[in-house]
């Protein structure tokens, strides 16, 4: 079993918990979760890469472990969750990295690798989504709040914060859903009962439409960089579809692109079957 370890760094005032495991000599890999999940998604895959590599697997702020600051306190953008996790790549050290996205932790990945494209070495992204065709039609009701940010569009996607929501995304798209370990949407659905992490995800859903505008941005730095880029996507995901992972080619024609009968959630299922194909990619 790999040693982990359970750490808080201070970035700016906040606390941001992190899980670290792996030579600290080793390559790094910088592992960003997604909604509404924390580092623990990662529990059954750091095992698998930590003999190789230096493993960071924060959780963003207001998610996990990390601090949760009051709205009025803390502005709940993706950019400014990025200027967080960034920041902690600065706090540790982190001068040159490779990064697993994830849902949510794609936007972040993605303007990390804009801000500072000479740190990474190569991008894994696991249903981490930066082209339009990507979206599902299950995007509607977001889509819709983001053109019109009214009190009854924010209360129309209240449903997606609901713990029945969560489990459904776990368990969408799963060709045998006893596979799916109830301890990842359960933590879930504690972190979001607590006391403002409704309106917080209410607040970074209405946001989501900054990392859109953003999507040509992140292709011409796929373009003009070209980084080393593994896709494996569940291909039974309800938000973000196969086509999404295809694109990729269109900017990085070298992209290894693999779909895995699963949803979502592919650790859950598939956290084998994707280390495997990180340790090849990340060493050949």
């Amino acid at each position: 079993m790999a040693d982990i370890a359970y750490r808080t760094a201070d970035v700016d005032g906040l606390k941001v918990f992190y899980r670290e495991a792996g030579a600290p000599d080793a390559p790094t890999l910088l592992l960003l979760h997604g909604f509404p999940s924390s580092s623990h998604m990662f529990r059954d895959l750091i095992p698998l890469l930590a003999d190789r590599f230096h493993i960071v697997a924060p959780d963003l702020p207001g998610f996990g472990r990390s601090d949760m600051p009051a709205r009025d306190d803390f502005d709940y953008t993706f950019e400014h969750l990025t200027d967080v996790i960034d920041g902690l790549t600065e706090v540790l050290g982190l001068d040159r990295f490779a990064l697993y996205v994830f849902d949510y932790g794609a936007p972040v990945g993605f303007r990390i690798a804009t801000r500072h494209p000479e740190r990474i070495s190569a991008i894994v992204t696991q249903n981490g989504n930066a082209y339009e065709e990507g979206l599902s039609e299950n995007w509607s009701p977001v889509q819709a709040y983001w053109k019109d940010p009214s009190a009854a569009n924010r209360e129309a996607i209240r449903t997606l914060v609901q713990p029945e929501t969560t489990v459904w995304q776990y368990e969408h798209g799963v060709p045998e859903v006893t596979r799916v370990s109830p301890d990842g949407y359960g933590l879930d659905n504690y972190y979001l009962a607590r006391d403002g992490a409704h309106e917080i995800q209410l607040d970074l859903f209405l946001d989501y439409a900054s990392n859109v505008a953003l999507y040509p941005t992140f292709q011409e730095y796929f373009r003009t960089n070209r980084p080393p880029l593994l896709a494996m996507w569940g291909r039974n995901d309800p938000f973000f579809l196969p086509a999404g992972a295809e694109a990729f080619k269109r900017d990085i024609p070298d992209a290894d692109v693999r779909l895995v009968d699963t949803g979502h959630f592919a650790l859950e299922t598939h956290a084998d079957e994707i280390a495997a194909a990180i340790r090849d990619f990340l060493t050949s």
